[in-house]
């Protein structure tokens, strides 16, 4: 039952073949098994039994919310959770209870999910590997699976075995995992330079951010106003276009959020894609893409093609600056909005009180690491008053030129572009570490950023596997609050390619296997 997707386990809760409380329990169960990937900062184990057992008398009295109902999620824990704490993965908010949730929270609640807990990530989601955070790194579930293990096999092993798993990506890792593991059914993340898209490519499941301001960031604890959406992490693409049926829409407590009214999102199946036009970006062929990388986005561009699809080059020319330009633009929002963490309202608080200043210092010392400390530093020094124009002024210009770029490939007819979400599969932990963290940003978010600079819907969908048995995710971008197009197209894509289901026999520190998960017939990305 935990290896099906929400919309087949929706239908087996609906018709009794097993019971919301049931789910729930099999879900904890596997969470205690995995605890070692350390996906869950904190595990809700009896809100999600205390909600499963009102999920359950709905069902009994035939009064069922909907797909959503009695459904495991998980949740990033940057996202406010009334009564449950969040911390950003932080010492800065160790021990924070909010007293209200999230809006995105409180629509999957209203719909009966039931919230298993909250997941791991970067400190305030900042970074690209889950591996900066205050609870320690996230390990990816494709490190334990039988097709990763048996390519090691084949090669001379490290002194590290044991020590040498794969990085889940970041900053949202811990949600990806928890999807990857089979410990929910989906999960929310965060997605500011491609926090949802590339732990998603890295762990083989479906990363969906999208358009800015069709989901409400109400709750949402800021890294970057601007660019900060709520993303969504699902094993399928139609269960992240279920998910996001519930959640878009107008919050009167997001003023960025659409004004208009969202249609109800009906995913009917894509049968023809011959009158589809597909845009490939010939910036994105970069010198560091990966051969295997490169090829599967060839084979992805020759499928739709062999379909009769139109797939032509299109040029976005300002790409090569989106990397400096998102830098600038990042931290100088981060710098204005960690300044709310100065220990007196909420969050941590040091003990010296010399003076208030003093108090200040060591507070943001204690409670925030090397990772923010210095973006903060930097936004600050791009927003000095001598700084200001040449640095953020002009960033916002460039900003706008990216923007641009996509408006003039759309609106020359191109539906869809098709993209690699990342420059090559998941590394292993202790060859990721050996770069900082900004370095590593700008090279596991290159493909990613200039999305959300652009405010445009994008979603990592798994294609196959590397020669290493580790999953590989390409990215289809779209137009503006053509969400739901995206979508479907990128259904017919992951229909075609039937990505194949993770084996986790080894996965269970205990070496027992998972019975339930059914190993579907898979096929490779067609030549």
């Amino acid at each position: 039952m935990l290896g099906r997707t929400l919309r087949e386990v929706s239908a087996a809760l609906k018709q009794g073949q097993i019971t919301p409380t049931e789910l729930c329990q099999k879900c904890l169960a596997l969470i205690k098994k995995t605890k070692f990937l350390n996906a869950y900062i904190t595990v809700s184990e009896e809100v999600a039994l205390k909600q499963a057992e009102e999920s359950e008398k709905r069902y009994k009295k035939g009064r069922s919310l909907g797909d959503l109902d009695g459904i495991p999620i998980a949740v990033k824990d940057n996202f406010s959770t009334s009564g449950i704490e969040t911390t950003c993965a932080s010492n800065m908010l160790k021990g924070y209870i909010p007293p209200y949730n999230a809006t995105v929270v409180q629509k999957l609640l209203d719909q009966g999910a039931v919230l298993m807990g909250k997941t791991n990530l970067d400190e305030f989601a900042m970074g690209s590997g889950s591996t900066d955070g205050a609870f320690g790194p996230v390990k990816n579930p494709w490190s334990y699976s039988k097709q990763y293990r048996e390519k090691r096999k084949q090669k001379p092993q490290g002194e590290n075995e044991d020590s040498d798993w794969l990085i889940t990506g970041g900053s949202s890792g811990g949600s990806a995992a928890a999807v990857a593991a089979f410990t929910c059914f989906a999960a929310l993340g965060s997605d500011t330079g491609g926090s949802t898209r590339n732990p998603a490519a890295h762990c083989g499941v479906v990363g969906f951010k999208p358009s800015y301001g069709l989901v409400s960031r109400h709750g949402l604890i800021p890294l970057v106003n601007s660019m900060d959406v709520p993303g969504i992490l699902t094993r399928r693409v139609d269960d992240a276009a279920i998910v996001l049926g519930m959640l878009a829409g107008h919050d009167p407590k997001d003023s960025t959020t659409i004004q208009d009214p969202v249609k109800p999102f009906t995913l009917s199946t894509l049968t023809d894609v011959s009158k589809l036009c597909i845009g490939i970006p010939k910036e994105y062929l970069a010198p560091e893409l990966s051969g295997e990388v490169r090829s599967f986005w060839s084979k992805a561009a020759n499928l739709f093609e062999s379909e009769g699809a139109n797939v032509i080059e299109v040029s976005l020319p300002h790409t090569s600056y989106s990397i400096v330009c998102y830098h600038v633009l990042c931290t100088s929002e981060v710098a204005s909005n960690m300044a709310r963490f100065d220990g007196l309202e909420y969050g941590h608080r040091c003990d010296i009180n010399v003076s208030t200043e003093a108090m200040y210092a060591a507070t943001r010392r204690e409670g925030f690491n090397d990772v923010v400390r210095g973006r903060i530093l930097a936004g600050n020094f791009f927003l000095l008053k001598e700084n200001y124009e040449n640095y953020f002024i002009k960033a916002q210009k460039v900003r706008r030129l990216i923007a641009n770029d996509f408006v003039k490939v759309f609106n020359s007819g191109v539906d869809v572009l098709l993209t690699p979400t990342t420059l090559r599969g998941a590394a292993p932990y202790l060859e990721f570490i050996k770069e900082d963290n900004r370095t590593r940003s700008a090279q596991d978010d290159i493909f990613t950023q200039a999305v959300n600079m652009a405010g445009l819907p994008a979603v990592s969908v798994p294609v196959a596997l590397s020669n290493q048995g580790l999953p590989i995710g390409l990215q289809f971008i779209g137009r503006a609050f053509c969400d739901q197009q995206l979508l479907k197209i990128a259904t017919w894509f992951e229909k075609q390619v039937q990505f194949p289901v993770i084996q986790l026999q080894e996965l269970m520190d205990d070496g027992s296997s998972i019975s339930e998960i059914e190993k579907l017939a898979s096929v490779s990305l067609k030549h």
